[in-house]
């Protein structure tokens, strides 16, 4: 009985909680010329659940626009939580995150968000048509780009397979596909809406090798055809990152080693007994 009423306790104290970020602040400003840098200045910060614990220690971090940069590390080291940080999930304890040099906390949150396209692993996908899906929010799309994203993720030869084509509903949460085809649905999504800032949470994960091998030289060549864009990408396979410009090592909630896949490689450091221990596996 007494757990049980701790429990409720519990329940209701979360819906108590006063959110720290207000998603409906239309004050902020917006950068009418984005140019896509990214710096994290020192920042800390803990989840309001576990205050305690320290997930981003004085972190360190800045991407220039149109660099294509990935974060790697161990589970629990703070990948996941930089992306988290930068969409305005949640606010920093200390430190500040900044976009082109300011503070993502003085810019409007709708317009802040509408600056990224995120791809994870666990895709998000609606009751509707492929093709929906695809361009979900966008108003009138042209089913050649739907189509020309959807070749770039390497979904469009098994959509035209189907009977209905781009028709095809879904189903609930993508109930209807596979893992690996709901993440290259939720890929030609992101890639649909040429955001300035393209984020990859592990966004291949469901795939078989040779479908990941094609996405991965798709998203390179989108790379090379946006020069203009930033893209930060989060992986546990190391293999799939080999392209990207720089890649950092996140240990303990800092970065432990930055460099390039070959220069990571000759340190024999911390990216290396991880690509070792990967390749083993």
């Amino acid at each position: 009985m007494g757990s049980s009423l701790s429990a409720a306790r519990g329940f209701f104290d979360l819906f108590d909680r006063t959110p720290t970020i207000d998603n409906g602040s239309v004050d902020g400003r917006q950068l009418e010329n984005f140019q896509g840098q990214i710096e994290f200045n020192q920042v800390e910060f803990s989840y309001p659940s576990r205050p305690t614990i320290r997930v981003l220690n004085k972190f360190q971090l800045t991407i220039e626009p149109g660099q294509w940069v990935a974060l790697v590390g161990r589970s629990g080291c703070g990948k996941s939580t930089v992306i988290q940080l930068l969409q305005r999930f949640y606010d920093v304890t200390h430190g500040k995150v900044c976009l082109d040099g300011v503070d993502i906390r003085d810019l409007n949150i709708h317009w802040l968000r509408s600056q990224f396209s995120l791809a994870n692993q666990e895709p998000i996908l609606f009751d509707m048509t492929i093709a929906e899906n695809i361009a979900y929010g966008k108003v009138n799309p042209s089913l050649e780009d739907i189509i020309e994203a959807a070749t770039k993720a390497n979904i469009h030869q098994f959509v035209i397979s189907l009977p209905q084509g781009y028709e095809t509903r879904v189903g609930a949460k993508g109930s209807h596909l596979s893992g690996g085809q709901k993440q290259r649905i939720v890929i030609a999504r992101a890639l649909f809406r040429q955001p300035k800032v393209l984020l990859l949470d592990e966004a291949t994960s469901a795939m078989d090798s040779y479908n990941e091998q094609i996405v991965q030289r798709a998203l390179v060549q989108a790379q090379t055809e946006d020069p203009n864009r930033t893209s930060l990408t989060i992986a546990h396979r190391l293999s799939t990152i080999h392209s990207c410009d720089v890649i950092h090592v996140l240990s303990k909630g800092h970065i432990e080693e930055s460099g390039t896949h070959t220069e990571l490689m000759q340190k024999h450091g911390l990216y290396y007994h991880m690509y070792v221990q990967t390749t083993i596996e």
